[in-house]
């Protein structure tokens, strides 16, 4: 099947949906439209091959008997044996023999009667006899002689003939290859027709279709790919209703994943200089660790990690531009610790971290036992708890601040089951919109509050499953929020510390 279509720029494409003959679905519907037209004849057959035998028997007991009825009444007289031969020609028979009131006469017969080789009585004949006599006579080749008897109609008589079975035979294949040819013939003109018929309704759409998936398939962006559904409700009509909306749905994503290539383009060449403004930024933070100031020294360390972190995350922005984060370095990092930097990290975010006691302060719980350590890779689980972390002191923050009795809580805890680590972050906020809930970790659908990119979630979703585990949004009684990190293939330690004493964190960072 060959059609075309207008392309993007006017030009005509041409598309090929070319199959052999015996394997295209039409060739196949008409030749299993031909078999089984086949097979009902096959079927009619049977039965009808059966009737025209007994027919043809009983047509020969009739003009026996109508030769007979002539000589009925010369009870005393035998008839001449030039007269009884042309009877028997007559009728195709070998003897002819009238019963009457139980009386049995011979009316003809010829010199030498044969002998008789089967017998079959037309008075009470079932029709599952009946089809097995036709088809023993068939297959016995005509070289039989045959008895037949059965009562002549009107009256109380029975007539009885032996007769060769090779005209029955030569009349059962005439009739044979009769029904045969018109059974061909019926079984082409029905297929003909059924072909016509579904091909008008079934096989040309769906070759529509196919040929509106392989355009498609060549150039997605193009919006004359997009097939036209008929205006019909059957169910092809349904299935192309569908396949268009697909396809425009496939063809907005695509808009947007291109969208996004030419994002992360762009970001990467602000990477490029913001890596330059960082060098710079963190060699004077290397300098100013070395002022002898109490304050600075307290928060020069916390500076300069910072600052190792922000050239660490430029490095690996083309590598999140490819859609692909760096395979995680495992090394044993003790989980409270980790919590602790995160902790530390938020109080210094100008962002969550509050400007003095007018802030409703948020409690910040380390429930993670003490000396627990976990083979991962540290950077990436800091920045999932982070994320998750700086997403829950937002959602705390929002609201009515000025309530003291708000209950604000975010508490991190960790444990380990069967070798696996389980990390919680239970906030007691808002809890997560439904929207939300939906799209949850994908990027820039899954937000979690208004003006959001959801680019948080999805980063640490990404992070977790290259540690080969799952991250979850768990339910909960109450408000709030609390997602679940599993990650597998952990260390066995059975002996812990006691956890770390909850800390208020807007309290900790005055």
């Amino acid at each position: 099947m060959d059609t075309t279509r207008n392309g993007g720029n006017g030009e005509r494409r041409r598309i090929v949906v070319n199959e052999k003959p015996a394997r295209s679905l039409s060739g196949k519907l008409l030749i299993l439209t031909i078999l089984f037209v086949m097979l009902a004849e096959v079927l009619i057959f049977v039965p009808s091959v059966a009737n025209m035998r007994m027919r043809w028997l009983e047509d020969r007991l009739r003009t026996a008997a109508a030769a007979s009825v002539v000589v009925e009444g010369w009870e005393h007289m035998e008839l001449p044996q030039p007269i009884q031969n042309d009877a028997l020609m007559a009728t195709g028979t070998k003897s002819i023999a009238l019963r009457t009131r139980g009386v049995s006469r011979l009316i003809a017969s010829s010199d030498m009667p044969p002998e008789v080789d089967e017998q079959y009585d037309l008075s009470s004949v079932s029709p599952f006899v009946a089809i097995r006599d036709a088809f023993v006579t068939l297959f016995s080749g005509g070289d039989r002689v045959i008895r037949v008897y059965g009562p002549v109609e009107g009256g109380p008589m029975m007539i009885d003939v032996v007769m060769e079975e090779e005209p029955l035979y030569r009349a059962m294949l005439v009739y044979g290859r009769n029904v045969f040819f018109l059974s061909l013939l019926i079984s082409f003109i029905t297929a003909g027709l059924v072909f016509v018929a579904i091909n008008a309704i079934m096989i040309r759409p769906i070759r529509r279709m196919t040929a509106s998936m392989q355009a498609f398939s060549e150039a997605p962006d193009d919006p004359d790919r997009i097939i036209e559904p008929r205006d019909n409700g059957d169910e092809l009509g349904i299935a192309e209703r569908h396949l268009e909306a697909m396809q425009r749905q496939l063809q907005a994503t695509l808009k947007g994943q291109q969208h996004l290539v030419d994002l992360g383009l762009a970001v990467s060449k602000i990477n490029h200089d913001m890596r330059n403004i960082l060098a710079s930024a963190q060699l004077m933070s290397d300098r100013l660790a070395m002022v002898d100031d109490p304050v600075v020294k307290r928060f020069s360390p916390k500076l300069i990690r910072t600052m190792d972190r922000a050239v660490a995350y430029t490095r690996e922005v083309l590598a999140y531009g490819r859609a692909q984060e760096a395979e995680p370095h495992r090394r044993l990092v003790q989980l409270d610790a980790l919590v602790a930097d995160v902790r530390d990290m938020l109080i210094l975010d100008p962002d969550i971290g509050g400007d003095g006691a007018d802030d409703a302060p948020i409690d910040f719980i380390i429930d993670v036992p003490q000396g627990l350590e976990l083979a991962v890779d540290s950077e990436q689980l800091f920045r999932v708890i982070h994320n998750l972390c700086r997403n829950a002191i937002q959602a705390l923050g929002s609201g009515d601040v000025d309530d003291p009795a708000i209950v604000r809580r975010l508490t991190v805890s960790g444990r380990l089951a069967d070798r696996q680590a389980i990390i919680e972050i239970d906030d007691t906020g808002p809890g997560m919109p439904e929207k939300a809930k939906e799209n949850l970790f994908t990027a820039f659908h899954g937000a979690a509050r208004a003006g959001g990119t959801g680019l948080g979630l999805a980063i640490a979703h990404e992070l977790v499953r290259a540690h080969g585990g799952t991250i979850a949004l768990v339910d909960k009684h109450g408000p709030g929020t609390r997602f679940r990190i599993t990650l597998p293939g952990q260390p066995d330690q059975t002996d812990f510390r006691p956890p770390v004493e909850p800390v208020p964190l807007k309290q900790f960072g005055e």
